[in-house]
């Protein structure tokens, strides 16, 4: 049986099995020109809630060199993609309506699209002036993500588009990333294997196979 956590809002049921710490590896792996860059790195993810229907997404990546030396970091919001309501907080600080709109289990199936997914956005923010609107979809523990938006400040790097690949594979998160950038096309960019570090939210595999059973409960409850 799935363990939803106290408090989750029901929208974020079918992203749930991302909730908690997330620590790994991968590998960099880029050509540009005739130049191929392959080099190591370590990752931390950390997805959390904090009450709103929306995860709150962060990482952190290094180099394994002798320096442990920094190479990225990115922050941003991942939600299910549907038209907000009247009802719904904002823009800016206003308030939304006491009662919130999907706020069972159940409500949300509704928004399960003909083919068993749900249609999610996830907005991501590099310190370098770029900014991500990524448009996909998620099927019980994979995730598909393409840019539909990059913004760029006047000095950042050319980066055009970008797929990413997340997927729960034996109670580890595997995640790929293609980029179009510096004049290339799409192609492939990194990937990386994490393990949770901590106990938060429901991460194995059957937990996040269970996304039709979990989806006909409401949110806080086993």
């Amino acid at each position: 049986m799935i363990s939803i956590p106290e408090g989750l809002p029901a929208e974020l049921v079918p992203l749930s099995w991302l909730l908690g710490v997330w620590e790994g590896t991968g590998v960099l792996d880029y050509t540009i020109g005739d130049e191929h860059v392959e080099r190591e790195f370590g990752q931390r993810i950390s997805f959390s809630h904090d009450g709103l229907p929306a995860l709150n997404y962060s990482s952190y990546t290094w180099l394994l060199d002798e320096q442990q030396t920094p190479l990225a970091t990115e922050l941003g919001y991942w939600r299910l993609s549907r038209t907000l309501l009247p009802e719904d907080a904002g823009p800016g600080l206003l308030p939304g309506s006491d009662v919130r709109p999907f706020d069972t289990a159940q409500s949300v199936e509704t928004l399960r699209t003909s083919a068993g997914a749900f249609e999610i956005e996830a907005q991501i923010l590099h310190p370098d002036g770029i900014s991500e609107l990524y448009v996909g979809q998620v099927k019980g523990p994979r995730i598909d993500l393409a840019t539909d938006a990059v913004l760029r400040t006047s000095g950042a790097k050319d980066y055009s588009a970008a797929t990413r690949l997340y997927g729960l594979v034996e109670s580890h998160l595997l995640w790929a990333w293609d980029i179009a950038a510096l004049g290339q096309d799409l192609r492939t960019h990194a990937s990386a294997r994490l393990a949770r570090t901590d106990l938060a939210g429901p991460a194995s595999a059957d937990a996040a196979r269970a996304d039709e059973s979990a989806t006909e409960r409401e949110a806080g409850t086993e």
